[in-house]
């Protein structure tokens, strides 16, 4: 009796890690693809071969820039219309406006 109660613990332990691992490669996929279409992004700006600390400084001082100011309205219209234009890298249009 006591085999048996242990036995179903013990698998209900490999389930639970089962799961727990299929949701941390869930969360690695979530997480790369966000990357990658912020890579995207640098990429459409034209910026991807500045300075690493350049766009981290860039982007600190864009997080400054209080959501709904005129400043903010601003920038996010000139965001809208890249995203309509081809990219400055001369390519195709490779992401879509984020909403």
């Amino acid at each position: 009796m006591v085999a048996q109660l242990l036995r179903r613990v013990d698998s209900q332990v490999v389930g639970l890690e089962r799961r727990r691992r299929f949701l941390m490669t869930a969360d690695r996929k979530k997480e790369a693809r966000e990357k990658f279409l912020l890579g995207g992004i640098v990429v459409r700006a034209g910026l991807s071969k500045a300075d690493r600390a350049f766009l981290l400084g860039g982007l600190i001082e864009l997080a400054r820039v209080v959501p709904g100011s005129p400043e903010y309205r601003r920038l996010r219209e000139v965001g809208e219309e890249a995203f309509k234009a081809p990219a400055l890298d001369g390519g195709r249009p490779m992401l879509e406006a984020a909403e």
